[in-house]
């Protein structure tokens, strides 16, 4: 089933609120969240654990636990067409086929009573009436496809007899069996070892030029996204720190929640051998400090991050951080805003 509006962009997020009621008091999840991603994109969402990333990706799928979780605000567009609104049937519909996602834990995700050719298969029999002989050759084929060997000999395998990585890349073909045009990989590297990260991210990759998916990366990671990812927005305690293109935040990270992410990734020309890590722990969302959310724990906070919370707001052209100092942080930033008001 194609979306009506095509004119629109592929999956635009507006300002998207979601909280857990706990014992503990109201947990604010994600706090107004913006982003937009268009047919073909990558995005990826980072973060540390706490930040938002897993609860945006289940409030765009549908599949978020309500409740505890609530959507209490904002809007998730697709082609236009506002899933929050819809209704159930017609949401459950595009799910799979239109939105498809690949879970962080593979094991967890399978279902481990049925072999892994039999639940690919299952989509083209739910969505697409084939019948079984028909839904297990497009399931090894698909097999095939993401790189499993002598898919047609382990068609019949179970979960637990594949690697982490071969079940990763089972996921995949579940994900792609329909050819969605949004793909949301929730951390699809964790617990893989260095170069099966890197199989795996180049699989996505190709996959997603195949196909002219659009992408949602969600990691804690940013090694793992350097060559993959067009736009990056950077989470933290529910709200987006920082957004750019790939090459801008590597290059003038202004937000230093974002450079403390970077700077705690090892370098083959580190000069110590040891790495930086960011002083202190996330907030408890259910108690954030006043002020910006980062200053707790932030080297340059001063009185006025205490007093007062900044907006998501330009550094140049296409680069927004939620940092008070961001102009110093950015070597162009003060010229570009120079060159704005003479022009």
């Amino acid at each position: 089933m194609q979306s009506t509006n095509q004119t629109a962009p592929l999956l635009e997020v507006r300002d998207l609120h979601v909280e857990f009621r706990t014992k503990s008091g109201v947990v604010q999840a994600v706090n107004g969240l913006n982003f937009t991603l268009e047919a073909g994109q990558t995005l990826a969402i980072l973060g540390e654990s706490g930040s938002g990333k897993s609860v945006t990706a289940q409030a765009i799928m549908g599949i978020l636990d309500i409740p505890p979780g609530n959507i209490s605000g904002g809007q998730i567009l697709f082609h236009g067409e506002d899933l929050l609104t819809m209704p159930e049937e017609r949401r459950r519909r595009l799910r799979g086929r239109n939105i498809a996602m690949i879970f962080q834990d593979a094991l967890s995700a399978l279902n481990p009573v049925y072999p892994v050719g039999w639940q690919i298969a299952e989509m083209f029999r739910v969505h697409h009436k084939m019948n079984r002989k028909q839904a297990r050759e497009r399931a090894i084929q698909l097999m095939q496809r993401v790189g499993i060997p002598a898919a047609e000999d382990r068609v019949g395998d179970y979960p637990h007899e594949f690697s982490g990585g071969m079940r990763q890349r089972i996921m995949i073909a579940m994900a792609i069996a329909l050819d969605p045009e949004l793909l949301i990989a929730d951390e699809p590297t964790t617990a893989l070892d260095v170069t099966v990260q890197a199989q795996v991210m180049k699989l996505l990759k190709d996959l997603q030029d195949e196909f002219t998916m659009g992408m949602i990366l969600i990691t804690h990671d940013l090694g793992v996204v350097a060559d993959v990812a067009d736009e990056i927005a950077v989470m933290y305690a529910g709200q987006v720190m920082e957004a750019s293109d790939v090459f801008e935040i590597y290059r003038h990270p202004s937000h230093p929640y974002t450079q403390g992410l970077l700077d705690s990734i090892p370098r083959i020309d580190g000069t110590d051998g040891r790495l930086r890590a960011i002083e202190g722990l996330p907030p408890k969302l259910t108690d954030l400090p006043p002020g910006c959310l980062f200053q707790p724990r932030c080297p340059m906070a001063t009185e006025l991050c205490v007093a007062e919370r900044p907006g998501l707001l330009p550094v140049i052209q296409d680069h927004v951080s939620a940092c008070h100092y961001r102009d110093q942080l950015h070597p162009d930033a003060t010229q570009e805003h120079h060159d704005d008001i003479t022009h």
